[in-house]
Order: structure tokens, then C-alpha cells, then sequence
């Protein structure tokens, strides 16, 4: 599919977040994060700390860790954070695996005619390209923006962008997200907020900041859209 003209009604934009909702990397970021926080003497984070800031950008996971605003620290931090990631991605086996049923509900909305897909994420531009090479999504996502593009999560710019770009007005605009930053996103943007339930997220958490509903299953969306 490619992007529609600008105030298409007859289109839908499905906007997916990626980490907790298309793929699951908890794991790796946290051994990144741990390893991060070591070198620099400071307190590791437990793992569910680190599942709680998983969809901001990364100078404002770190700062939101630390429990203080952003400074050059975090900033710095950030930087070694990305060393460490990019040299766990060295080994040839390393995946970060998609949850059961994202390859097919991808593969069903690619091939609807009123559908485009999107990705709005925390994730760089770096990570997206690995994840879009290693599951040959690239076909399939007409509009993506990352951490490197705009501001962090819960501002809005990522998704009136990518709506911008495909000429679909958030109300006809779904963003599917496993935390409590996709949601207000997707509501500060006036778009549809869906939540789902197999991310780093909790269910009520998501309803209390705007998802409309939280899905069981990746297949559900497709109800949810017609």
C-alpha cells in the first residue's frame, strides 16, 4: 500500500508501537540499562523499573530511572546505553522475538486496501531497520518515526506526523501500544488509543490513561478496526 492523498476518509492509519507491543526486548534493555547504570557506580534499576520506562526516548528513560530532570549525565548515560546495545547485537543469533500472532495480523492488514500501517516508537531509527530487516516488514510499514525523529512519548509529534505524511486525520488513526505513553500520545493527538495486554504494561494502568480498550490478543484489532 502506499500513503493516501491528504483527507482520504475511505483510509485507516494503524500506527504500532514497537517494543512490548510488536516485539519483546525487555530482557535486552534491561541487561543494557543494568549494564549502563554499573559502569557508571549507580544503582542498578530492578526489571520492573525498567519495564515502566520502556516507550520514552532514552535520555528520558534514564533521567525518569534517576528520578531527576534531564542534565548532561543522562544525556552521557544515554550514549554509553547505545554502546552497550549496538555490541549485544553483535552475536549472529541475536533476535528480539515478535509476540505470537504479530507476523500474522502484520501480513492481514497489509493486504486490506483501506488500511496503512505505521510505527510510532522510543526505539532508534538503528533498532527499527534491525527489527524491520529481520521480520521483512519494511514492505509492509508506509510511515515510521523514532526516538531520532521527534520527541519523546506522550508528545504528540510522532503521530500527527506520520498522519501528515499519509494524509489520514488522526480520527481515522489507530495507535496500538502496550504503555501508559502510547495512550496519552495517542489521545493528545486525537487519535484512537488501543491498548494490549502482552507488553510491560498493566491493563488498568492503560484504561486510567485513555485506551478505549486493551486487547487480548494481536488478532482482535481486526474486529476493532471494522
Amino acid at each position: 500500500m502506499t500513503a493516501g492523498s491528504v483527507g482520504d476518509s475511505a483510509l485507516k492509519l494503524v500506527l504500532f508501537d514497537c517494543d512490548g507491543t510488536l516485539v519483546d526486548s525487555a530482557d535486552l534493555i534491561h541487561a543494557t540499562m543494568v549494564a549502563t547504570f554499573r559502569e557508571a557506580d549507580l544503582a542498578e534499576p530492578a526489571l520492573e523499573a525498567t519495564k515502566g520506562i520502556i516507550g520514552l526516548t532514552l535520555d528520558l528513560a534514564i533521567a525518569t530511572l534517576l528520578g531527576r530532570p534531564l542534565d548532561a549525565e543522562c544525556s552521557r548515560l544515554a550514549e554509553r546505553y547505545k554502546a552497550h546495545f549496538i555490541a549485544s547485537r553483535a552475536p549472529s543469533n541475536f533476535h528480539e522475538p515478535l509476540y505470537d500472532g504479530i507476523a500474522e495480523l502484520i501480513d492481514v492488514l497489509a493486504q486490506r486496501d483501506d488500511v496503512l500501517i505505521g510505527m510510532v516508537t522510543g526505539k532508534s531509527r538503528r533498532g527499527v531497520q534491525r527489527v524491520m530487516e529481520t521480520y521483512g516488514f519494511e514492505r509492509h510499514f508506509v510511515t515510521i518515526r523514532t526516538a531520532d525523529d521527534c520527541r519523546s512519548k506522550p508528545h504528540p509529534a510522532m503521530v500527527l506526523e506520520c498522519c501528515a505524511e499519509t494524509g489520514i486525520d488522526p480520527a481515522s488513526t489507530f495507535v496500538v501500544g502496550d504503555a501508559i505513553y502510547d495512550m496519552q500520545m495517542a489521545r493528545s493527538a486525537g487519535a484512537r488509543a488501543i491498548g494490549v495486554c502482552w507488553g510491560y504494561h498493566g491493563r488498568d494502568g492503560l484504561l486510567a490513561t485513555g485506551a478505549e480498550t486493551v486487547l487480548a490478543k494481536p488478532g482482535d484489532l481486526l474486529a476493532l478496526i471494522d
